[in-house]
């Protein structure tokens, strides 16, 4: 398993994991999802994005939320809900400074403590999932079990609204 192409703060929370995963190298320009599964071959029902939520009032408070590729987050309804507060999306650059990882390879592995991390209960039901490492030249595949041993994640039913067909 090569995790040295891993994120350092992905790498690092692997460390006592258990759970046998795959990690696979992409190019730079293969790390958006659509683009990762069309050009590899996976299926984008099996990849899970991982979203930053930033807090409107009061400011400050940021969630990472796991939907599948296949659905959107349901922000101003479930998220809203479950925080008590309103969020929006956060903005690239203040994705990158929360998390300390690239745009397109954010997963929920690695991120800071003070970091929630709201899952959407249809990811857990997938055999396996494709999620970010960390940066933009390499993605985990793994059970989503995986996912239940990072010690703030909450699993939720109906976070993420499967998307109709455009």
């Amino acid at each position: 398993m090569p995790v040295e192409i891993l994120h350092d703060s992905v790498r690092a929370s692997l460390q006592n994991v258990t759970t046998s995963l795959e990690i696979v190298a992409c190019e730079n320009e293969q790390a958006d999802t659509a683009q990762f599964c069309e050009e590899l071959g996976y299926d984008l029902a099996d990849s899970a994005n991982c979203i930053l939520l930033s807090s409107r009032k009061p400011k400050g408070h940021f969630v990472a939320c796991v939907v599948l590729a296949t659905h959107r987050l349901d922000v101003n309804g479930k998220v809203r809900q479950l925080q008590g507060m309103k969020f929006s999306f956060a903005k690239a650059e203040q994705t990158v400074e929360v998390t300390g990882q690239e745009i397109g390879g954010v997963t929920p592995l690695g991120l800071p403590e003070g970091v929630p991390v709201l899952v959407d209960a249809a990811v857990m039901k997938r055999e396996r999932v494709i999620i970010g490492g960390g940066n933009r030249t390499s993605k985990i595949i793994c059970p989503p079990s995986l996912l239940s041993e990072i010690p703030t994640v909450e699993i939720h039913e109906d976070l993420g609204l499967l998307r109709s067909a455009e």
